[in-house]
């Protein structure tokens, strides 16, 4: 087996890909594709925690039930059971490992954000998904039998497509063998061949104007598996994170759910609280109400922003709670305990993305997603605050389990063909790509956001295909970057997200139409495949 052979190849270092690794490591090698640095990733800038049911008054019959209200009727009832059921056993290997969560008086301290009925959010501060990285990642760099591949980029999903064969999205018996990969640091294209494959890429934001994730959120994962022909569910629910730092310098740095759960009130710029106007739950409404309403206020008032106040809490519990924002907003002459902070919406999460069984099992055998890539069920139509590292890590483990089980039975691919690139050549025109990636941001932020309609849908569907015709001619003449990938990539999940958005001719969870702004009494299930 050669340097560029797996038994498992895992495409992504988030919670999901690492434990993934861990799991299925006694069992083989591993190789971590990671395009930046290794703990660059969206789990790294989870600040809010793992949503589990720890306390005597509560249940999982409350967390299931407060799931399933905020999916708005397409949750899979028994994928949110089982995976609810797993939180305590999950929080409990994890404090295992090493993993320091916030106490109080000797007991795990349980907060509660929008959407919960009870105090069930365990957290390390407001760094969570640092704290959950950092312990996952010093175990993978102590296995002998985990590599990982930082500054190495996967363009591709191989499959009987590179053997010749031809595969549509009907085609049953479909293989993956592995990804081509670019490594950066040579430029060259190599052909990584596994038994078994995990996507765990994470999201989309970026294809988003305002977004809070990470530079490296492309939506990659989602689309080499619908180049592949694997089926991609639900892309219309994308979560707005109602409350980004609204500062030129602060790159929409997210404010956490957790804030609000402590007591936080949103005010518009004369200074009234607005949220009664909205929902009778205030500022503890779910995502989509509040960053509605947000987005109502700012579009009514024609303000920019709006604030968030937390002058009435105490110094003292905002630095015990939330030292990470508290010093964020200092970092641009902002003090939470003594001034309002402006803060807007921004594209956060996605709902949708690789359709997979609760084992992580996608519709392409040795294939397996995990993490914010895949769509399991939980979600529905609008994901629940902190059940997503929780569903990461239930899933990631579970499709350890199959993928070693696949990949027992399974065999290399030496016939795959190493990467063709004849016929291209080097450009300097990389001006096309940054010109092109703002103008789909602004096309996804000004039709594809918050608050849509036919109108918005089909003239960001004509843009966009243009788009597509532009870079996919670029790309079949032009050596590969991540750039260029990126951006072909970015440009195929917006366009799942606006087809999957024309197909649903109503308003449900976290996709709101004014063209059909009731809720259908029949539940559709919609997937593209």
């Amino acid at each position: 087996m050669n340097m560029n052979s797996y038994d498992f190849l895992v495409i992504g270092s988030g919670s999901a890909g690492l434990s993934f690794a861990l799991e299925v490591a006694d069992q083989g090698t591993v190789g971590i594709i990671t395009k930046k640095n290794k703990a660059e990733s969206n789990t790294n800038y989870a600040q809010g925690g793992i949503a589990t049911v720890l306390d005597d008054t509560d249940s999982y019959e409350k967390h299931v039930q407060d799931t399933l209200t905020a999916g708005a009727g397409l949750c899979d009832p028994d994928v949110v059971a089982q995976i609810v059921k797993s939180g305590p056993d999950t929080i409990r290997k994890l404090i295992e490992m090493g993993a320091e969560f916030t106490s109080r008086e000797g007991k795990l301290h349980l907060v509660r954000e929008g959407g919960h009925s009870h105090n069930r959010i365990i957290h390390a501060a407001d760094m969570t998904g640092r704290e959950i990285e950092r312990v996952l990642l010093a175990r993978v760099e102590a296995h002998p039998n985990i590599t990982i591949l930082e500054h190495h980029f996967a363009m591709e999903l191989i499959t009987e497509h590179h053997l010749g064969t031809k595969v549509t999205k009907y085609t049953e018996d479909k293989h993956c063998y592995g990804a081509y990969v670019l490594n950066t640091k040579t430029e060259e294209v190599e052909r990584v061949l596994a038994k078994a494959t995990l996507l765990a890429t994470g999201g989309a934001g970026q294809v988003y104007l305002h977004t809070t994730n990470p530079e490296i959120a492309t939506g990659d994962g989602v689309a080499m598996a619908y180049r592949a022909k694997a089926r991609v569910s639900n892309m219309e629910f994308i979560q707005f994170h109602p409350t980004a730092l609204h500062h030129p310098d602060a790159d929409s740095f997210l404010i956490s759910e957790a804030v609000r759960g402590h007591g936080a009130i949103l005010r518009n710029s004369s200074g009234e609280a607005f949220m009664s106007e909205y929902d009778e739950r205030n500022e503890l409404a779910p995502r989509d109400i509040v960053a509605r309403a947000i987005d109502d206020q700012l579009k009514r008032r024609g303000d920019d922003y709006v604030y968030l106040d937390v002058r009435h809490i105490s110094k003292d519990e905002m630095l015990e709670s939330f030292p990470n924002i508290y010093a964020k907003c200092l970092e641009h002459n902002m003090d939470m305990t003594t001034d309002l902070i402006p803060i807007v919406p921004a594209a956060h999460y996605m709902c949708g993305g690789v359709w997979t069984t609760i084992d992580g099992e996608t519709t392409i055998s040795g294939l397996f997603a995990a993490g914010e890539v895949a769509c399991t069920g939980i979600h529905g139509a609008n994901r629940l605050a902190s059940n997503s590292l929780l569903e990461a890590l239930v899933v990631a483990d579970r499709a350890a389990v199959k993928a070693r089980e696949y990949a027992k039975n399974s065999a290399l691919n030496e016939a795959i063909p190493e990467w063709d690139d004849s016929g291209t050549v080097n450009t300097e025109e990389w001006v096309l790509i940054s010109h092109n990636m703002r103008e789909l941001q602004q096309i996804m932020w000004d039709y594809v956001g918050i608050v849509r309609s036919d109108l918005r849908l089909n003239r960001a569907f004509r843009r966009t295909k243009l788009l597509h015709e532009e870079v996919e001619s670029f790309y079949q003449r032009t050596k590969v970057s991540v750039p260029l990938c990126q951006l072909r990539n970015m440009i195929a999940v917006s366009y799942l997200i606006i087809k999957s958005a024309m197909i649903r001719k109503e308003s449900r969870g976290l996709h709101y139409t004014t063209d059909y702004p009731e809720m259908k009494d029949i539940i559709e299930h919609h997937n593209i495949l």
